[in-house]
């Protein structure tokens, strides 16, 4: 049994343990209740938490004695004894909860602050972010080249991203846009600019890692995403997206968003913008489209190049049927008007390929039109996202004779002939065709350096006629050394002694050396009049032309031809003597408009500069106006007047050809043409024989010529004014052949009846005086008449042979 203190017996406790004992001392008693107003002492051992439900037992106070008879079988503390610890499941519990509830607060906090956060951003990021104008943000379009009638296209500028075309809102046929609204964005015009489950999924996928990353997006959110920010999988750029779209949607009309999207995303087959797709696909302006086309056009959206029909044609049916199945739930057409509609037919891919204009002649075309483009000032940024309009010089009929006369005359030839044919036109610089070869992405024969042979003298009788040698002025033909070098004519031509008019028909080297050697320092003067005519006095690439390579200057040979010159030079130079001097630089551009309407360029009228005198250039033309009929019969059609020059560059001394040309001009067209070989091979024709400038060229020239000025009035050149006394080309084109008097030949002396009473007769005979050095004149004179006596018959004076006449 226990006892208490004082031995006495403790009466067992019928109760259970407390589970909870009173707290007590170091001695082990109980503490005393607290005083009132003081919360009572937590006992160290207790758990200070209550139960979740119900009051704590209440704990017996220690001084009261114990009640009922005493338990044996129960132990009892005496006082001195340490309490019992708590029991081992209860604070496993404790622990538990209290682990959790840091979780919990934790996540509270990450929770906030992804709310948080996330809204800060966007907040400051609406703040900062500008959004652009409608109008100022600038894609990649294509820029259109087109003839001088402002439709007939030569070719098209199609930057990176640039098969576009943009076009108005009101150009695009509503339903086209309703079928894009179906197939991407029902809720457009009621959405605000952008979708909050579509960021939802980017975040998942993106956090994920998922390739899916994106979609859900709004029309302005693809519109801004291909735009502004780029289609970079982060969130950084997702929410740039979300802001600029949610400016944009306050800022912009629905209709320009949809207009700015329409002209920018992607359709396939190198299309950007609804008016690319259109050509693409169905080979058509986008205001003719039927809302089926549309509805293809809207379907391959989603996948550009995956639901095209030419490749993918269940894909892209099952497509269709889907926007067009939207139209109808959106009340844009009727179910009957659905069920009567089939997939429309479509162009074959090959069919809507990029513009293959670069591969013809227009291909060299496009190449100068760039670098004049250039040179004007029009930057890359301009041409590469204006959409320019660009007009050219170009006349479509011109044209199509110069490549018609370059084909015709050339079929049948030797396969490595080249030729190369520039028309202009005198009064305004206009290349009105272009011909530098048949590859436009080859190499442009009528920008290169060619020998140019004899039709280089016409600017050597220029620089005569500037000097005041007159067209009548004689010089000897016959051949002549100079400085060892032996010159001759072609076929041992001669005219003996005639005008350098003549010379210039019969192109005889001998007589324009000569008048080269009587000029005042002959070959500076005859390169410095070719440069104010038109002729380059650079080269790219090749460099100073008309000198030596030292830079000394030219020397004799420039007369006949030596030097290089392009094709375009010739006909330019040409050109300024069929303008009276008048020199016009040759120009392939006449306006650039934007897609706007802003006008970049427009050359308008150019008054051009008066190079060489009008008499020297009308001399010049009167000179050249019988060539082109001596040269083997190549006058123009109708009796039309021209003025023209062969020449043949021969290759080194081995009696071939290897540069031919022909130039030439009426009031209103210069044309130049050459013929040669790419590796400066003997020029041969069909049949084997030599090649001249009266041959191929000559025949690319007439066909040229008559075909441009067909249906267009004979103009007639200017009566030029005399130099030295000499106005055009004299009636004489050699000297007098010299005549022999014979003595019977003298008239009879006049007998005239005196009056025998006066004086004798007298008759009266004439004499010659000299009045100036080699210049005498005949005078009367009187002397009595001789005895009548029957005259004797004079023999036949003997007559001198006729010069032969020039061939």
């Amino acid at each position: 049994m226990r006892r208490d203190a004082q031995g006495r017996p403790i009466p067992p406790n019928p109760r259970p343990p407390n589970p909870h004992p009173p707290a007590r001392d170091a001695q082990g008693r109980p503490l005393q209740n607290p005083p009132p107003g003081r919360p009572p002492l937590p006992n160290p051992r207790q758990d200070v938490r209550r139960p979740a439900a119900g009051p704590p037992p209440p704990v017996p106070p220690s001084n009261l004695p114990p009640t009922g008879p005493p338990d044996d079988d129960v132990p009892r503390s005496s006082g001195n004894e340490p309490p019992e610890p708590p029991e081992r499941g209860s604070a496993a519990k404790t622990k538990k909860k209290s682990k959790w509830r840091t979780v919990r607060r934790t996540l509270y906090v990450l929770v906030a602050l992804g709310l948080i956060v996330p809204i800060l951003t966007f907040m400051v990021a609406y703040t900062v972010e500008d959004v652009p104008r409608p109008g100022d943000i600038k894609t990649n379009q294509v820029a259109t080249i087109l003839a001088s009638d402002g439709t007939t296209e030569l070719g098209r500028v199609v930057p990176p991203e640039g098969n576009r075309t943009d076009v108005t809102i009101d150009q695009i046929p509503l339903h086209v846009r309703n079928a894009v609204l179906s197939a991407e964005d029902r809720d457009f015009y009621s959405n605000p600019g952008f979708s909050i489950t579509g960021f939802g999924r980017a975040l998942r996928d993106n956090v994920l890692g998922r390739d899916s990353a994106g979609g859900g997006s709004t029309i302005t959110q693809q519109y801004v995403k291909n735009a502004l920010v780029g289609s970079e999988r982060t969130l950084t750029r997702k929410m740039r997206e979300l802001v600029i779209s949610s400016k944009m949607a306050r800022q912009w009309s629905k209709d320009d968003i949809l207009a700015a999207y329409l002209n920018t995303i992607y359709f396939g087959r190198g299309a950007y913008g609804i008016a690319a797709a259109s050509t693409a696909y169905f080979g058509k302006p986008v205001d003719q489209l039927t809302i089926e086309e549309g509805a293809v056009l809207a379907a391959t959206i989603q996948q550009p190049s995956g639901l095209d029909p030419e490749f993918n044609p269940e894909g892209a049916q099952s497509r269709w049927d889907y926007v067009l199945d939207g139209m109808v739930s959106q009340g844009n057409i009727d179910q009957a008007q659905r069920a009567a509609m089939v997939y429309p037919p479509w162009i074959p891919s090959s069919a809507a390929s990029n513009d293959d204009t670069d591969s013809g002649p227009n291909g060299l075309i496009k190449a100068q039109v760039l670098r004049e483009l250039s040179a004007a000032g029009v930057s890359e940024q301009d041409l590469n996202t204006e959409g320019l309009q660009i007009t050219t010089t170009i006349d479509p009929a011109a044209q199509a004779a110069a490549i018609d006369a370059v084909n015709s005359n050339l079929e049948g030839e030797p396969g490595d002939l080249r030729t190369a044919s520039v028309s202009i036109d005198p009064r305004t610089g206009a290349v009105k065709s272009y011909y530098g070869g048949a590859d436009g992405r080859g190499f442009d024969f009528a920008q290169s350096g060619l020998q140019t042979g004899s039709s280089f003298k016409v600017f050597g009788l220029a620089a005569a006629l500037d000097q005041g040698i007159p067209l009548s002025q004689m010089y000897d033909s016959s051949p002549l050394t100079v400085n060892g070098i032996s010159i001759g004519n072609v076929e041992g031509e001669s005219c003996g002694t005639c005008t350098i008019a003549e010379a210039l028909k019969r192109s005889l080297n001998t007589s324009f050396y000569r008048m080269q050697l009587a000029m005042d320092n002959g070959p500076q003067s005859i390169a410095d009049m070719a440069h104010k005519l038109g002729v380059a006095e650079e080269i790219p690439g090749v460099g100073p032309t008309l000198t030596e390579g030292d830079g000394v200057g030219p020397n004799n040979g420039i007369v006949l031809g030596q030097y290089q010159s392009r094709v375009i030079d010739m006909a330019s130079a040409y050109a300024t003597l069929a303008a009276s001097g008048i020199y016009h630089a040759p120009h392939f551009v006449q306006r650039v408009v934007t897609a706007d309407g802003t006008v970049l360029l427009d050359r308008g009228a150019e008054p051009g500069q008066q190079v060489v005198p009008a008499a020297v250039a009308d001399n010049v033309t009167a000179a050249m106006r019988p060539i082109a009929g001596y040269s083997n019969g190549h006058n123009l059609a109708g009796g039309r007047q021209s003025a023209a020059k062969t020449g043949t560059a021969q290759l080194g001394d081995t009696g071939e050809n290897k540069d031919a040309w022909m130039v030439g001009y009426t009031p209103s067209l210069s044309t130049a043409v050459w013929v040669g070989t790419e590796q400066g091979l003997p020029l041969q024709n069909s049949y084997g024989g030599s090649i001249y400038g009266s041959g191929i060229p000559s025949d690319i020239w007439k066909d040229t010529m008559d075909g441009t000025l067909e249906g267009t009035t004979n103009e007639t050149f200017p009566t030029p004014e005399p130099i030295a006394g000499q106005a055009g080309v004299p009636q004489y084109s050699a000297p007098a052949a010299p005549t022999t008097v014979a003595p019977t030949s003298e008239a009879p002396p006049i007998t005239l009846p005196i009056p025998t009473e006066i004086s004798p007769p007298v008759v009266i005979t004439p004499r010659q005086v000299e009045i100036l050095p080699g210049v005498t004149i005949p005078l009367p004179g009187l002397a009595p008449a001789p005895t009548p006596e029957t005259p004797a018959e004079p023999e036949a004076p003997a007559q001198e042979p006729e010069p032969a006449p020039g061939r």
